[in-house]
């Protein structure tokens, strides 16, 4: 189960990608196997030296009753001390932002696709599609 952000690499430049784990509680973890996650609108922070993802929405479980979650909490990301100081240098100094790209199942354990990324401009988006369309079109040509 993968649970995609389709936007993000159509609004930004995604320079690097890092891979954290999840601190979850309680049914968050049955939900997500579910696949009721939706991450197109939550974005990453670094706070007094720790990661965090905001608007990250996990849905209610269903058999939860009452040890269910709050559906867009601030979840706490794990990733290495080194790595979250280079992540923070960048985001401070460099502009960056840490969109999440994508959520999946990794020996069990649910991680974060965390994105280094680059905001585009509207210019840029035109481009990607122009250059998107001339790939489709060369394709069917070879087709054919």
């Amino acid at each position: 189960m993968e649970i995609l952000n389709r936007k993000a690499r159509h609004d930004y430049f995604v320079e690097e990608e890092y891979e954290c784990g999840i601190v979850l509680t309680g049914t968050e973890i049955k939900s997500i196997r579910e696949g009721s996650c939706n991450i197109g609108d939550s974005y990453g922070h670094i706070k007094k030296g720790e990661l965090f993802v905001l608007n990250m929405f996990i849905g209610a479980y269903k058999e939860g009753n009452i040890f269910n979650h709050q559906e867009t909490r601030t979840r706490k990301l794990l990733m290495h001390k080194k790595e979250i100081l280079k992540i923070s240098n960048k985001v401070t100094l460099d502009g960056y932002t840490l969109i999440p790209l994508k959520v999946y199942f990794k020996n069990n354990k649910a991680k974060l696709l965390l994105g280094l990324c680059k905001g585009k401009k509207n210019y840029d988006k035109r481009e990607d599609i122009k250059e998107r369309d001339i790939q489709r079109q060369i394709n069917k040509k070879q087709k054919y």
